[in-house]
């Protein structure tokens, strides 16, 4: 049977959501969990590959398995995991169900703050200088418009093509925070913080609004910026159909 697992996680102590060789990530504290309590190797597969640092307020696995497995083993499964990762739900989906492919939409918000906070440390970006907001609202308001953000990925990446699908792109204020909020299709490796990034240069006066669409239009990473650390990011959902969950 198939499953979809629902997690959420501060990425502060982590090499990132996947598993990778000799390094603490989320997928391997998971899986690690799962042994243990069910006594069998599960495997999973993960929906958005976050990175290091980076937090999630939701995000999913999908896994196979012959065990009945049910939300009554959330509170086992959570007493096994550290406490900065908890497991959200178990539920059993269609046998084809892939929690990767089959998602119509993630959003992600960054977090910025400008004074001195020592609660906010951990979880947004401190930038203690002045910002043009109106500017930066409109930079996000453009970015919609394209499809192509090849400027806005990291080099080395295995992506066929650097084509997102933006539904929604703007600047927002949340619990003391200036937030970019940001929901597609998909998106590229690097590609919310390298928008937020290029962005506060918009809000700074030190990258115009046409200067921001060259970058983009560039279609070259060298020229955005990427100067914003990973503790600000937060994917904060990844929507599915429901016919993935109709067994």
């Amino acid at each position: 049977m198939r499953y979809f697992l629902e997690v959420s996680y501060k990425g502060t102590n982590y090499s990132g959501f996947q598993i990778q060789h000799n390094a603490n990530t989320i997928q391997a504290e998971i899986e690690k969990a799962f042994a243990i309590f069910f006594k069998e190797k599960i495997d999973m597969v993960g929906s958005s590959r976050t990175d290091a640092g980076v937090h999630a307020l939701k995000n999913y696995f999908h896994f196979n398995s012959d065990k009945d497995i049910s939300s009554s083993n959330l509170y086992n499964l959570n007493s096994i995991l550290p406490g900065d990762i908890v497991l959200k739900s178990i539920a059993p989906v269609k046998e084809f169900a892939h929690c990767r492919f089959d998602a119509l939409s993630r959003e992600y918000k960054y977090y910025i703050y400008n004074q001195k906070n020592p609660f906010l440390a951990e979880r947004a970006f401190y930038f203690p200088y002045k910002l043009d907001k109106d500017l930066m609202e409109e930079a996000a308001s453009i970015i919609p418009e394209y499809e192509d953000f090849t400027s806005f990925s990291k080099r080395n990446t295995q992506v066929k093509n650097f084509k997102c699908r933006i539904i929604e792109s703007k600047w927002i204020e949340e619990d003391g925070c200036l937030v970019f909020n940001i929901k597609a299709n998909r998106f590229l490796r690097g590609m919310v913080r390298a928008l937020t990034a290029t962005m506060l240069k918009v809000g700074r006066r030190k990258m115009s609004i046409s200067g921001f669409r060259n970058v983009i239009e560039s279609k070259n990473c060298t020229q955005a910026s990427f100067a914003v650390p990973a503790h600000g990011l937060f994917l904060v959902d990844v929507n599915y159909s429901f016919n993935c969950f109709n067994k």
